[in-house]
């Protein structure tokens, strides 16, 4: 990883990289902060959706158990009225009072009943004379018969025998004798159209719904009903959506409806207290979210329009700098090319030199000169003019960019026939070894202007290492020193010495 020096200075030479990260970070900054409050205004809708349903399952919730607890009140009257024997004596008017004066039955809701060990109807809440009718078959009968100790027992929905109660579900409680033997049950009978005429009061939405489902994922209730919805007693129990109503018993969720062709709906439920019973609030996403996504796509389409505009006038900008780095860059490597060869000039040489020696001095690592001149070049000047020379020493040059392959290396022209090459953290095995290289590789040339032999190079070799005190000065001289030896030697050879 780039060091924070390094990326400062790749940004100080290049500042349209600054001037495009720091649009760049803008724009982020103000996606992100935008994307922040649209998200905190989302699940603010959400959760006002959410409480507002809950508000909903809450009453709903209280509702039921009231009625609940009327009709047990009545059941029980019954029970206690049915354990008197002297009031089997009384006249039907008189006992159908008692019976029933607790009863709360109206047509909104339904009847209560006496029914017999046999299952015939006793006591009716609505006449003094009962209805002639049998439920021993039923379930609710043979249940209460088959379990002593039950308790109150809710049925799931069922088309009434009696009267014209349509749909309902019934409450049950078992008659039980001084000795614990079947007498019958009291049974009263409440019209799911009840819970319609209280749905209809709720306003959920145009396409949400408030539902009644007993444990078994039975439908009791539904409102608003539309074409094609399912009817009363439809059941449910095998969708995964009301597998985790009941695994969780109260909660909100949003999922995919098996009903609505994968629709995303939002779930808000409870089960009313120790009843088997659920309410269930079924809202549709897209209609809780409509208002907050026309506001996204408002503050988002402002945002984009401003972010678009922040990133071309950057681009713009950053054009500019851009051409004007280039003719900088063009002029400073102008200043820094020897114009013949197209390598390092002696003023960029200089350069690399000095920050080269004090960055082997300060990192205590060695640093290899080659001096490089090539051999007989005024013989051969002479012998091909000056356009001859300089196509020699182009040759030369590219040879030498060939040769040297590392990013820190350098190659310059150090003045007439003669180059240096400067090579940082490179001690002398390795400087001989890249000088052997550029002397086979300028020996491998072909032979110009038919001349019976190649151009060849002599090459001196300087290292200084961390041991020696010598400064830059006495190591260039001691190149220069071993470039003559080379020469002296017979040329077309590599010399080096240890400064």
């Amino acid at each position: 990883m780039p060091s924070p020096s390094a990326l400062f200075a790749v940004f100080k030479s290049r500042p349209e990289l600054s001037l495009s990260l720091g649009s760049c970070l803008a724009v982020l900054a103000i996606v992100s902060i935008v994307g922040y409050l649209l998200a905190r205004e989302r699940d603010g809708i959400e959760q006002a959706a959410i409480r507002a349903s809950n508000n909903i399952v809450q009453l709903i919730e209280s509702d039921i158990l009231r009625n609940v607890e009327l009709y047990d009140q009545s059941l029980r009257g019954v029970i206690w009225g049915v354990k008197h024997p002297e009031l089997l004596r009384l006249p039907p008017q008189l006992r159908q009072q008692i019976l029933f004066s607790q009863a709360f039955t109206t047509p909104v809701r339904g009847d209560i009943l006496w029914l017999d060990s046999n299952g015939d109807v006793r006591g009716d809440s609505t006449s003094s004379t009962p209805r002639q009718a049998n439920f021993a078959d039923t379930a609710p009968f043979q249940t209460h018969r088959s379990q002593p100790g039950l308790g109150l027992l809710i049925s799931p929905p069922f088309k009434a025998r009696l009267g014209d109660l349509d749909w309902c579900i019934s409450f049950t409680r078992r008659i039980s004798g001084e000795h614990g033997e079947f007498l019958g049950i009291a049974a009263g009978a409440l019209r799911l159209s009840y819970f319609d005429e209280l749905f209809k009061r709720l306003d959920v939405g145009e396409d949400s719904s408030v539902n009644l489902f007993n444990l078994d994922g039975q439908l009791l209730a539904r409102q608003p009903v539309r074409a094609g919805d399912p009817q009363v007693g439809s059941n449910y129990g095998a969708r995964p959506n009301f597998q985790r109503i009941i695994s969780e018993h109260k909660g909100s969720f949003i999922a995919p409806s098996a009903e609505r062709n994968g629709e995303r709906r939002m779930y808000t439920f409870a089960k009313v207290a120790d009843l088997p019973l659920i309410v269930l609030v079924v809202h549709s996403v897209d209609e809780v979210f409509a208002p907050w996504r026309r506001t996204a796509m408002l503050v988002g389409g402002a945002t984009g329009v401003l972010c678009l505009a922040i990133l071309w006038l950057s681009l713009l900008l950053g054009r500019e700098l851009r051409r004007r780095q280039v003719a900088e860059q063009n002029l400073e490597a102008l200043a820094a090319t020897d114009g013949l060869t197209g390598l390092a000039n002696r003023r960029r040489l200089d350069q690399v030199l000095r920050q080269e020696w004090a960055r082997a001095q300060r990192n205590a690592q060695p640093l290899a000169v080659l001096m490089i001149d090539v051999d007989d070049f005024k013989a051969f000047n002479q012998r091909h003019g000056h356009a001859g020379g300089d196509h020699a020493l182009r040759e030369v040059a590219l040879t030498l960019q060939r040769c040297i392959r590392r990013p820190a290396d350098l190659a310059a022209r150090y003045g007439g026939e003669e180059f240096q090459v400067v090579l940082p953290e490179t001690d002398l095995a390795g400087a001989y070894w890249l000088a052997e290289r550029i002397r086979k590789a300028v020996a491998a040339l072909p032979p110009f202007g038919g001349d019976s032999a190649p151009v060849t190079v002599s090459i001196g070799i300087a290292v200084h290492t961390a041991q020696t005190q010598h400064d830059l000065t006495t190591l260039l001289g001691l190149a220069d020193e071993a470039l003559y030896r080379a020469k002296a030697a017979g040329r077309n050879r590599v010399e080096g010495a240890l400064a």
